[in-house]
């Protein structure tokens, strides 16, 4: 069974974004893909599909590895 989960990522503006939080939130242990809806000037959608569901704090902090930050 796989959970999805989606986070509001501020910050993003372009396809080198979307990489960079891609690669660090699929580090994870146990994500099996990872869609970033970009939205530039925006609040981007990140979809996480994983295994089991993932500790909120271990995607912030991937995220905030790459350079930005889940939206309040």
């Amino acid at each position: 069974m796989s959970v999805t989960s989606t986070y509001s990522v501020i910050g993003m503006t372009c396809e080198h974004c979307v990489t960079a939080v891609s690669e660090e939130v699929g580090r994870l242990d146990g994500v099996q893909s990872v869609h970033v809806d970009l939205r530039p000037g925006d609040v981007s959608v990140l979809t996480v599909i994983s295994e089991a569901p993932l500790l909120s704090e271990a995607v912030r902090d991937a995220i905030d590895e790459a350079g930005y930050a889940v939206a309040a």
